[in-house]
């Protein structure tokens, strides 16, 4: 029964890592915080410090690394 349950998470994570990679495609963006989330849901290490997300710790953002489409 663990041994299916742990499968099955698996499962869900290989899903939302497609999810992701999905919605960044067509947000076109792709930025270091969006390459961050898929890098995180590629495993199944859990990082109690992953959130908050996006994390705007850098000052300067590059403009490929901003989500203009939620601009004014």
């Amino acid at each position: 029964m663990a041994n299916e349950r742990a499968a099955d998470l698996k499962a869900k994570l290989a899903q939302a890592h497609a999810v992701i990679a999905h919605l960044v495609e067509q947000a076109s963006y792709d930025g270091a915080e969006a390459q961050r989330a898929l890098a995180y849901f590629e495993n199944d290490r859990f990082d109690p410090s992953f959130l908050p997300w996006p994390r705007h710790e850098d000052e300067g953002l590059r403009p490929e690394e901003l989500n203009a489409a939620n601009d004014d």
